[in-house]
């Protein structure tokens, strides 16, 4: 069991669909969900077109990474949880 307020890592992989680039989806994690963010890696179309793909390391409360995640959920992103780092 982790303790409320105790860090913790969350790896996810994130497709954020062209509609929503002009969008701080990314920042929005650590302005209104006060997480740290680690962008291990992307996938970007030339000049912004097509989707974006983000292999994302999320650091925060497990209060604060169920909130941004319920946040990506209502947005109808594409996520997928890695089973292979630590779960909350």
């Amino acid at each position: 069991m982790v303790a409320e307020n105790q860090l913790v890592h969350k790896r996810i992989r994130l497709r954020i669909p062209q509609e929503y680039h002009q969008e701080p989806v990314i920042s929005r994690l650590v302005s209104n969900y006060g997480l740290t963010v680690n962008i291990a890696a992307a996938m970007l179309g030339s000049n912004g077109i097509g989707d974006g793909w983000f292999d994302l390391d999320l650091q925060g409360s497990c209060e604060q990474i169920e909130s941004a995640l319920i946040y990506i959920n209502d947005l109808d992103l594409e996520i997928w949880h890695d089973i292979n780092t630590g779960d909350y």
